[in-house]
């Protein structure tokens, strides 16, 4: 928006009240006597402080203050005003009113001069008079506002903004990104349904169907305290959504507005918003849609342009110079393709000319070359052939003569070798008999009727179906059968003492098998 001009602010001029505070004070001193004593219903004694304020605050005063709140009912404005510190603390604030008869003339002037509505969270300095009602209690009645004063301060933070911003490098941050080479993938943020963004899509859709350029849009709310938070919502949200679905960047971010109160353009004069902006990987080009106006996103923006229309405008310049860029360099190509094509026709035609007179000086050596070379071949190869035969014959004679030698020496070789054959064959039959016998004697020595005609017994269940060979295979009570070598007996095992050292002995033979 336009910088307000700061000369134009006037000085609130201080006025003394009708009485000073010490005449006051020593009043109230002379009265205190006679009211100590005294029993006042609360309307009476109200009315006694209505009565002091009245006397005491009878004129009008310009008073600065921070408007916290503002609504109106029936035509008269309400406000909650209130003075912060440089903490941000309140540290006074009281009720204001703005009646009906007095509001259009004095809302009418505020929006002329500032070409904003008055509204919460502005600074402004306010013509009242001090009131007090016995049942509402304090308030101050507005009898005119200065918008001067709300343009100084509005220049002010203004000014700030712009001081912070350059001070941590911020403001020419942005405009410092090289230009895209090609616009591919735009970002476009802007209020949903504005007359700009209208404007805005028709040449945008041209492009995208002629397949130049795509655009991805995503809304946010330009007017308003909440603007500026949406704004970063969006420009955030559109910039991950966009990564998530191309794993990079897009080549142009835009932020447009267009139409709308001019008043409008204060809400993006914000400090938060312009950093965003300015730190974002990518050029930032603004159509805000004013041309006399400025805020500060024109100011941290890679270019600023005065409507969107000018915006998509100079995104369809910058694709038609490159493909005019593109056409310059394919006629350029092909130009120098077609000088080196001449050239090399040219020399080629030479080269072969050449060629062909040595071709044919060539030709003619080589004929007399081959006729000689032919018939050195021809006497050549007869001498080899002659040779060839001579030499066939000698090596016929040799191989059958090496021939008969191997055979006679293979047939002595094979009996030789049968007759060993034999000689193993029978000594390893003479020893098989002698081991099957041996084992036959084992045999019979362990057969189970031979051990026990030598006093020794054996076990099984009680159907002898098991025999039973350790102590881990009995218990208590159980009926055995003992196998003697005349006979058989049953009995009942009463007890069992376990050898444990031959137990485990076993245990360990069996893990080892």
């Amino acid at each position: 928006m336009r910088k307000p001009n700061l000369s134009n602010i006037k000085q609130a001029k201080v006025l003394a009240p009708a009485k000073d505070l010490a005449t006051l004070e020593a009043e109230l001193a002379e009265q205190e006597d006679h009211l100590e004593d005294t029993v006042l219903r609360l309307s009476d004694y109200l009315s006694a402080v209505e009565m002091v304020i009245k006397q005491t605050f009878d004129h009008r005063v310009w008073v600065k203050a921070e408007i916290r709140n503002l609504s109106s009912k029936g035509g008269h404005y309400y406000f909650e005003l209130a003075e912060k510190d440089n903490d941000g603390k309140v540290v006074a604030s009281c009720r204001g009113n703005l009646w009906r008869f007095k509001a259009a003339r004095v809302l009418a002037k505020f929006e002329r001069a500032t070409g904003m509505p008055l509204e919460r969270d502005l600074t402004v300095l306010l013509k009242v008079s001090a009131g007090f009602h016995a049942q509402y209690g304090f308030s101050i009645t507005i009898e005119d506002i200065d918008p001067s004063y709300t343009l100084g301060d509005l220049a002010r933070q203004y000014a700030e903004m712009v001081d912070r911003l350059t001070g941590e490098g911020l403001l020419h941050l942005n405009q410092q990104l090289p230009a895209p080479f090609d616009i591919e993938h735009v970002l476009v943020i802007a209020p949903e349904k504005a007359a700009g963004l209208g404007d805005f899509q028709a040449d945008a859709d041209r492009l995208a169907s002629a397949g130049a350029c795509q655009f991805h849009y995503h809304n946010a709310t330009f007017q308003g305290n909440h603007a500026p938070a949406e704004i970063r919502q969006a420009i955030v949200s559109a910039q991950q959504q966009f990564y998530d679905t191309y794993q990079r960047l897009p080549d142009l971010l835009v932020i447009i507005r267009g139409g709308g109160a001019v008043g409008d353009l204060a809400y993006l004069n914000d400090y938060e918003l312009a950093a965003l902006v300015a730190e974002q990987p990518i050029p930032v080009w603004v159509g805000i849609g004013h041309e006399r106006d400025k805020v500060i996103l024109d100011e941290v923006a890679h270019i600023s342009f005065d409507t969107p229309s000018k915006v998509i405008a100079a995104i369809h310049s910058h694709l038609a110079q490159l493909v005019t860029q593109t056409l310059q360099y394919q006629a350029q190509i092909k130009q120098a393709a077609q000088r080196q094509l001449n050239i090399a026709e040219q020399q080629t035609a030479r080269q072969l000319s050449q060629i062909q007179s040595q071709t044919i000086g060539q030709l003619t050596a080589l004929r007399k070359d081959s006729d000689y070379a032919w018939r050195s071949i021809q006497q050549s190869a007869q001498r080899q052939v002659k040779q060839a035969v001579r030499l066939t014959a000698e090596r016929y004679t040799q191989t059958q003569t090496l021939a008969r030698q191997q055979l006679a020496k293979a047939a002595t070789n094979s009996k030789s070798h049968q007759e060993t054959i034999m000689q193993n064959a029978q000594q390893q039959i003479v020893q098989a008999q002698r081991d099957s016998e041996h084992l036959r004697d084992i045999v019979l020595l362990h057969r189970p009727s031979r051990v026990l005609k030598q006093g020794y017994t054996m076990l099984t269940d009680a159907q002898n179906k098991q025999i039973l060979t350790s102590s881990t295979q009995l218990y208590p009570e159980q009926t055995v059968n003992i196998i003697l070598k005349d006979g058989n007996a049953k009995a009942q095992i009463i007890d069992i003492t376990m050898d444990k050292k031959a137990t485990k002995a076993t245990e360990t033979s069996g893990a080892l098998t």
